[in-house]
């Protein structure tokens, strides 16, 4: 059988606002697909690019329309800069998620900012880009589209949990892949870290010195959300309607805000584990050792957190893929998942010639 290789950059921005995460990465196709990472690295966002993301969901149009631009040459100076620093010479494409500004599959409406045609101009490289817009146009949730990574890539687990901005997970269910958005996670507790003046709690050593309150963590797991079936995703702006306004209700201090969601979210994700099964564990939230122990008091679990270029990256590496799998016109958008009408092989193809 024929091997076919691919050598691709795979960008992806996430909620949590981190920063911009960038993977080098071969993949190889004979029987099945094999990976290679070659290169990675994150570049953070500034302090005033933090806040202006953090405001685009609530600018006007013409206002969106110029952070769209400005922040497609922001990515494009990032990549344009690893693709230097690392003398890549070999790319059959740079493939990029965007940046999230909001996600309301239910009113038919997603927007990734950074997915501009420019994009390829200033880093004169073909581009795959604006994953989510087809799946959402097909009636789906536009969310999430990691699973066709986990089916291809990670299948010697039972299941494939990202701790990212929110939790979300990924499993085979009678030949399907179900997958959905379980809980936030990051977006909410990296909020909180940063009024007491750190970016995150590392390990979840300030949530686990506050106190849990009882009235608040049933509140939270009373939310409507969770008493729905998948399909199901969230976004920014659920975050800031429905759980925000709970976490402020009780007039608690922020460790026993931390402690209290922390619990909240642990219950919630070993919820969608079977018992004794094994997960691989990764995103930022993998780091966080409280949140794995209070994982497993709910549900004993095989807990598996891969090196650490997997737990940081697997989301850049697996956009990466979708746009390979874009480029070969093949499926990288399941409607198991996403809800929408049919498999389907979403993301825009931006093509350069170059000189």
């Amino acid at each position: 059988m024929k091997t076919a290789i691919y050598h691709v950059i795979g960008v992806m921005s996430g909620t949590s606002l981190d920063g911009v995460d960038l993977c080098y990465v071969t993949f190889t196709k004979t029987q099945q697909w094999d990976f290679e990472i070659k290169n990675v690295e994150t570049v953070p966002y500034t302090e005033t690019w933090r806040e202006r993301l953090k405001e685009a969901i609530h600018q006007e149009v013409g206002v969106l329309a110029q952070l769209d631009l400005d922040y497609t040459l922001l990515l494009g100076q990032m990549i344009k800069a690893f693709i230097q620093r690392y003398n890549i010479e070999n790319i059959t494409a740079v493939c990029s998620h965007g940046h999230t500004v909001f996600h309301q599959p239910e009113n038919g409406m997603t927007k990734q900012i950074g997915n501009l045609e420019i994009l390829a101009k200033v880093i004169k490289q073909n581009v795959v880009c604006d994953f989510r817009v087809q799946d959402v146009e097909l009636g789906g949730q536009g969310a999430p589209l990691v699973p066709i990574g986990d089916r291809l890539l990670f299948s010697d687990y039972d299941y494939c949990v990202n701790l990212g901005g929110f939790a979300n997970i990924s499993f085979e269910d009678n030949s399907q892949r179900l997958a959905y958005d379980i809980c936030p996670v990051n977006i909410v507790l990296n909020h909180y870290a940063e009024r007491l003046g750190v970016p995150y709690d590392a390990g979840g050593n300030i949530a686990r010195s506050g106190a849990l309150n009882a009235e608040l963590y049933d509140s939270l797991n009373a939310l409507e959300f969770y008493k729905q079936s998948p399909p199901k995703s969230l976004g920014l702006e659920w975050v800031q309607s429905h759980v925000i306004p709970l976490l402020e209700k009780h007039g608690l201090k922020t460790e026993d805000i931390l402690r209290t969601f922390l619990e909240h979210a642990a219950f919630q994700i070993s919820k969608a584990i079977a018992s004794e099964a094994t997960a691989i564990f990764t995103g930022g939230g993998a780091f966080n050792t409280f949140l794995l122990e209070r994982i497993n008091t709910h549900n004993t679990i095989n807990i598996v957190v891969p090196e650490t270029t997997i737990v940081d990256y697997k989301e850049a590496l697996i956009f990466g893929f979708l746009g390979v799998l874009k480029l070969r016109n093949e499926v990288n958008c399941l409607r198991s998942v996403t809800g929408a009408l049919r498999d389907h092989s979403s993301g825009k193809k931006i093509t350069i010639k170059i000189l």
